[in-house]
């Protein structure tokens, strides 16, 4: 599946046809798709899918095979310092100089941006980074700290548009939901997010649209409501009795009945589905919420597991 680009003037991040080859593994193929402004953007797939070979790409730390790009309507090959200096990246796997304090890590990115540095403050209250933490040498820091660190690196000059690879990795649950916190703030601002990962929870919970990404290239791009609304959900009914005939009600499928229980998987309207069943003999009527994971899952069935690792 290839989206088709819309060529509208909001594309804060806009690919065409972008190819990346190492020799002979093709890590990016033909990719193309669109990040509008306002948006939070979800790029998903596993380890090797070819994630961080883009945003390398549109970042300048590499170059394309065929293709091209803009970001913030700049070309990628000629503009990529412009670039870099207007986005907050987030790299994975963050590598920051032991030998520097937490504070001095910052002051050095941000100086390197020269953008200064006026939403750190509130990003280190919000990450639970106090100054006596940032006294501490990058050395003595915890993977999580590392990863604070990193997020506060790529938002504490308040860029109009973030790049953000695999972000709450080392992330502790409370701090997990501190950036959620952040991303949500950042949508009400009309900042712009691109968010890779491979937790598809994450992706579910923050962002506005998808794009699924398989071996380099490109399986869907929806929105997420969109796409959770065509997965199956899982069913459970339990009846006072046996359990009655459903054959015919729309959407119902893979329907197993053991005595008084029965399971079965629907795809559609749930309100539908409800007055079809409804019945003094109910008693009780378990209906799964839809997750991304049933999107992603078809997307990926049927993947070798030894096929060569990409990205």
């Amino acid at each position: 599946m290839q989206a088709e680009p819309t060529g509208a003037p909001q594309a804060v991040i806009a690919t065409k046809g972008l190819t990346k080859h190492y020799d002979t593994v093709k890590a990016l193929l033909d990719l193309t798709l669109d990040v509008r402004s306002g948006e939070i953007f979800g790029f998903l797939g596993p380890n090797g899918a070819g994630k961080s070979t883009l945003i390398r790409t549109l970042l300048g730390f590499l170059h394309a095979t065929e293709g091209s790009a803009r970001v913030l309507g700049l070309d990628i090959e000629a503009d990529s310092v412009e670039i870099r200096r207007r986005t907050g990246y987030l790299p994975g796997g963050i590598a920051l100089y032991d030998s520097l304090s937490g504070a001095d890590a910052l002051d050095y990115l941000a100086d390197l941006q020269d953008r200064g540095a006026a939403m750190r403050e509130e990003l280190c209250e919000r990450l639970q980074m106090p100054p006596s933490v940032l006294r501490r040498k990058v050395r003595d820091y915890s993977r999580g700290m590392r990863q604070k660190i990193g997020v506060i690196q790529a938002f504490q000059h308040d860029p109009e548009l973030a790049i953000l690879d695999e972000p709450t990795e080392g992330l502790d649950p409370l701090m997990q939901h501190a950036f959620y916190a952040l991303m949500d703030d950042q949508r009400k601002k009309g900042r712009t997010i691109f968010f890779s990962s491979h937790v598809l929870s994450e992706v579910e919970r923050v962002c506005d649209r998808v794009a699924i990404i398989r071996s380099g290239q490109l399986m869907a791009l929806q929105n997420v409501d969109d796409l959770l609304a065509r997965r199956k959900r899982k069913v459970e009914l339990r009846w006072r009795g046996a359990a009655p005939e459903l054959a015919g009600i729309p959407g119902l499928a893979d329907v197993r009945v053991d005595g008084n229980k029965m399971s079965a998987t629907l795809l559609g309207d749930v309100s539908e589905f409800v007055r079809a069943i409804a019945s003094p003999s109910l008693e009780d009527l378990t209906i799964e919420p839809a997750r991304l994971e049933e999107a992603f899952l078809e997307y990926y069935a049927g993947d070798d597991a030894s096929e060569e690792v990409r990205g």
